[in-house]
């Protein structure tokens, strides 16, 4: 695999953010990343992914398995196994004998990890295609992967967090931030990772920008009226070509070479 232009973990440098009213609820603050979300980052799993450690390249960000965000995401995870059949789900039969969730060293519940990886993860052979099983059969029963997987593997890497904020009067909003989930998210476990896909110009070859290309993503995360307001400061956002707040990772990727 070809190196980078440049290395990996490039800085964030400086960021182009918008904040709005939500257009559902006037006590909610939208703030986005206009930077990320107008870069042309794609997942590349199964298309030079490395994967997050190079001891298993072949993993992607599949190596630990998914916490589960509550308890509805893992039952819905958990209904959902019950429908994959063998010729999309490689451990099927390890899956229904021990179960798909264990519990973590902290107590929290997550896919279970079978061999080093987690049990949806269909390893490079399979019939059935490599890569997660849950989004193969999203895609043959003809819904969206969101549908079917852990809330934290179709969000990634788009990141939301948030914030309760007081204005000098005492009033109150709820701050909704809607970012870039980098490697230093991750906590100090992510310092451990030796690739990381945001950071990384090889994953920004995307054709269409993060707004565009995770739409259903952004839909369901924001909702329907804020997602229509964001994408028109996006769209305002290309239009101003502003060179100093490209992503650093997609002007990386899209420098002519030397």
């Amino acid at each position: 695999m070809p190196s980078d232009p440049t290395p990996e973990r490039l800085p964030a440098d400086t960021r182009t953010w918008v904040e709005f009213t939500d257009p559902s609820d006037p006590d909610h603050i939208l703030r986005c990343d206009l930077t990320w979300l107008t870069s042309r980052w794609t997942c590349i799993f199964g298309r030079g992914c490395p994967g997050i450690y190079a001891s298993r390249p072949d993993d992607g960000c599949c190596t630990h398995g998914a916490h589960f965000s509550d308890e509805d995401d893992e039952r819905r995870v958990r209904e959902v196994s019950t429908r994959l059949g063998a010729d999309v789900w490689q451990l099927r039969d390890d899956g229904l004998r021990r179960g798909v969730v264990e519990t973590d060293e902290d107590g929290e519940h997550k896919t279970r990890t079978v061999d080093g990886a987690c049990v949806f993860m269909n390893r490079p052979g399979f019939a059935g295609g490599a890569g997660c099983a849950l989004h193969t059969y999203a895609l043959r029963a003809g819904i969206h992967p969101l549908r079917a997987k852990p809330d934290v593997c179709w969000q990634l890497p788009i990141r939301r967090t948030y914030r309760d904020v007081t204005r000098a009067d005492g009033s109150t909003y709820l701050e909704i931030t809607v970012g870039e989930y980098q490697a230093r998210d991750w906590g100090p476990g992510g310092h451990d990772m030796d690739w990381y896909c945001t950071d990384s110009p090889r994953a920004h070859v995307g054709g269409q920008p993060v707004y565009v290309s995770n739409e259903a993503e952004l839909r369901e995360l924001v909702g329907d009226p804020a997602y229509d307001e964001l994408a028109q400061h996006c769209q305002a956002f290309l239009a101003a070509q502003l060179p100093l707040t490209v992503h650093p990772a997609t002007a990386a990727a899209t420098a002519p070479p030397r």
